[in-house]
């Protein structure tokens, strides 16, 4: 059973301001617990900008934000953890919660395509079948979608095409040690712009699986 921690949590004296999952005596067997990434489409720095090791969010990486937070309050089951919006991706802890995903559990840590559109005709079905990349691609298309607004009433850059990657990266989070260098680099990330592999001007990037270090 997963206990549920919410609210405020401090980490080395860093307010995360966001709920948190105590993966207590989770079976990671089951393979309900993600980190994600999410690229932007041509890795373009749409979501503000990293200055001094701070990520400056702008309204479009606050919507992003946002829809983030939604997850859990639209989808029964899909609770939430660590996540941050970096210029041009996202990074995040998703974790299923009391279910049977269909969702890869031998992946290691790999790309992964675009979800199933299937229309269920009923809300508890949709709740009961939603897998990983069902979950993702929602997350992928009202994003998208409220981007586009942005653009046509308030001026955000446009994107060329889609506003994301068609493959995401997605990696089951087995135990706690896992777990924890999962939030740490989650938490740390804008300081490692600097040498992030999505940073179109890296000058050194950080070895692919950084985060499992």
């Amino acid at each position: 059973m997963v206990a549920l921690l919410i609210g405020a949590m401090m980490l080395h004296g860093r307010d995360l301001r966001r709920r948190s999952i105590r993966l207590k005596d989770y079976d990671y067997h089951h393979a309900g617990a993600y980190f994600v990434t999410i690229v932007s489409q041509d890795r373009r720095c749409l979501f503000g900008d990293v200055v001094d090791g701070k990520m400056q969010l702008n309204a479009a990486s606050q919507m992003v934000q946002t829809v983030w937070d939604e997850l859990s309050n639209n989808y029964p089951g899909v609770e939430t953890d660590y996540f941050v919006v970096m210029p041009n991706h996202i990074h995040g802890v998703i974790v299923f919660v009391g279910a049977d995903p269909r969702a890869c559990p031998e992946s290691g840590g790999q790309p992964q395509g675009v979800a199933p559109t299937k229309t269920q005709s009923a809300y508890a079905d949709v709740a009961r079948s939603l897998s990983l990349p069902d979950v993702l691609h929602r997350f992928k298309t009202l994003t998208t979608q409220r981007y586009a607004v942005g653009v046509k009433d308030y001026g955000w850059v446009r994107f060329n095409g889609r506003l994301w990657q068609r493959n995401y990266f997605e990696h089951v989070i087995r135990d706690e040690n896992s777990l924890h260098r999962i939030r740490e680099y989650i938490l740390d990330n804008p300081m490692r712009w600097e040498f992030d592999r999505e940073n179109p001007a890296a000058l050194k990037p950080e070895p692919e699986y950084a985060w499992r270090q």
